[in-house]
């Protein structure tokens, strides 16, 4: 294996918490930091992958943006492992609800993710389409959603290689095992917490809803913008536990 002495994609002198939020959208995390941290600085741009680092609640947290699709997201979670040794990521996103228990707006936490795709065995040789996410971290989340009387929906994901409504989701759905119970789709959430798992760091996802197979509503990014606020808020409270 061949890494490089200082990572290519995020700046080597990056003053990068061990605490990371990680939202797909680089001007997310711009929002993010801007609305939620205090005193939080620019420390990192590449290809204008945004990351922040601030305080919220008198800890030391960073925001960093991760792209779309787990190529993208695992470039940036593994530079955060291995060259920053962070500690905690909490991916946060948008998905698609592909269970009639879902609507539009609903918050879900990833319990286990299911894939399809080769990026495990690829990336480390890892046969099998289920990985879980960290206990600690959900037990983390459910425990601030409880105190909070916040609903969230917790089960397991599904992470494909394609946006989904651009997709007959339903095909892939139908090869699925009938004892997985999928409740919502995107595109990260397996690459991330593989190599979570892989490097012994805690890692979870929790996701907005924003499209359904059983809804013709689409959420607006300015509606997008007000309904994450809630995620946002769970995500940075339970990280710093």
């Amino acid at each position: 294996m061949f890494i490089t002495e200082n990572p290519i994609h995020i700046k080597a002198n990056a003053d990068i918490a061990p605490l990371v939020i990680m939202p797909g959208d680089p001007l997310r995390a711009k929002y993010i930091a801007e609305n939620f941290l205090e005193n939080a600085k620019l420390v990192t741009d590449i290809r204008n992958m945004y990351g922040y680092t601030g305080f919220y609640q008198g800890t030391k947290v960073t925001v960093m943006a991760h792209g779309m699709g787990m190529p993208s997201a695992s470039i940036y979670v593994f530079e955060l492992i291995h060259y920053f040794h962070v500690q905690k990521i909490i991916r946060i996103g948008t998905c698609g609800a592909v269970s009639p228990k879902l609507n539009i707006g609903d918050i879900v936490l990833a319990k286990s993710i299911y894939s399809e795709s080769n990026f495990a065995y690829t990336y480390n040789g890892y046969i099998g389409n289920v990985i879980d996410t960290s206990m600690e971290l959900n037990n983390n989340i459910l425990q601030v959603a409880k105190d909070n009387n916040q609903n969230i929906f917790y089960g397991m994901t599904m992470t494909t290689d394609v946006f989904g409504p651009y997709v007959d989701i339903d095909a892939i759905l139908n090869r699925i095992p009938n004892s997985y119970e999928i409740l919502s789709e995107e595109m990260e959430a397996y690459g991330v917490s593989h190599l979570a798992n892989s490097y012994n760091i805690l890692a979870t996802t929790l996701m907005t809803v924003v499209d359904s197979k059983y809804s013709k509503i689409v959420l607006t990014p300015k509606d997008r913008e007000t309904k994450l606020n809630d995620m946002i808020k769970l995500a940075l409270d339970s990280i710093i536990l």
